[in-house]
């Protein structure tokens, strides 16, 4: 290692470590060479950016991983071994719920194996443990503590949505302004605010019968370690929707009652009634919402691959060249 590495070698590890992949880039395009820095324990910037969970550095040096694939460190831990260690934890609080950490981990795993040989994957280390084996041992306290995070939130849900189809139902059976006594014809059907109650009703029947479903169904799913990748938060994701679908509908068909029986005659009522129907979809989309936007991001927005601000990294396969 020259005097140029030695003067860039903690300033590139230290910036691996925090996902700083503009320094990387600024580094390693004026000393390619710096490339091949480790730390104290022999870890180079690849291992380091696998074994803090740095997917911009990731990103931008992907091109060149395929040549380091087969790199070990001093226990014959290869990446796969690295990646299924568990993340630090300044990394594991910025993701939260530990249902959504273990995904993240998944997420990690998964990315790392396209690299590797089939053979690599199944290699032992000296201790010998394959790297599923470590991944295994390493998560098992944060898969009980995902499966825990994951129980709790659907049962809070789940009670939200079961209230819900408990009283839009008594609603639906119970019609406003009574029926004919010949015919059982609802007496206020040609009012268009019956009709806004009619379909807003039976919408949030149906959507709070969903998303207590599938919230159900999160309850006695079994749990394993794949089931976090997709499957659970899925199913999180569309009775969270569901469920804010379901409240909405609700509160428009409780608001066409309160117009039927008493903004006929106060039509100043219809004002507050709009502002106070208001409250509770708010309380709901903001305890909830940001639950909802951290399972889509995670389960559906990539973080690995062509990123948008890789298109100004001054690094790429053609103006640098990277020397094993």
């Amino acid at each position: 290692m020259g005097t140029s590495n030695k003067s860039f070698r903690n300033s590139i590890i230290e910036a691996v470590r925090q996902d700083k992949y503009e320094v990387v880039d600024e580094i390693l395009f004026k000393s390619p060479s710096a490339f091949n820095c480790k730390n104290e324990q022999g870890y180079n910037i690849i291992q380091l950016a696998v074994i803090n969970r740095s997917e911009k550095v990731y990103n931008l040096i992907y091109h060149i991983t395929e040549s380091y694939r087969e790199i070990e460190d001093s226990s014959r831990n290869n990446l796969v071994h690295l990646v299924g260690r568990l993340a630090p934890s300044f990394v594991l609080d910025r993701t939260t719920g530990a249902a959504l950490q273990l995904q993240r981990e998944l997420l990690w795993r998964e990315e790392v194996q396209k690299l590797m040989l089939p053979l690599l994957l199944l290699q032992e280390n000296d201790n010998k443990e394959t790297p599923s084996m470590v991944f295994t041992r390493e998560h098992q306290d944060l898969l009980k503590q995902g499966e825990g995070w994951m129980k709790q939130t659907a049962e809070s849900c789940s009670i939200t949505a079961a209230l819900i189809v408990t009283v839009v139902f008594a609603a639906a059976i119970t019609v406003p302004g009574g029926s004919d006594q010949q015919y059982g014809i609802p007496v206020l059907k040609k009012e268009f605010a019956f009709t806004v109650f009619a379909v807003s009703n039976a919408l949030s029947l149906f959507t709070a019968t969903t998303a207590l479903l599938l919230f159900l169904s999160i309850l006695t799913t079994r749990f394993s370690e794949r089931d976090f990748r997709v499957s659970l938060p899925r199913r999180l994701i569309f009775g969270l929707l569901m469920l804010f679908l379901s409240t909405t509908a609700m509160i428009v068909a409780f608001c066409a009652i309160l117009f039927l029986v008493f903004c006929d005659q106060r039509p100043w009522m219809l004002a507050p009634i709009c502002v106070l129907a208001c409250l509770p979809i708010s309380v709901i989309v903001t305890i909830k919402l940001p639950l909802l936007v951290d399972l889509i991001r995670s389960t559906y927005v990539p973080i690995f691959g062509k990123q948008s601000y890789l298109e100004f990294c001054k690094i790429n396969r053609g103006n640098t060249i990277f020397m094993k």
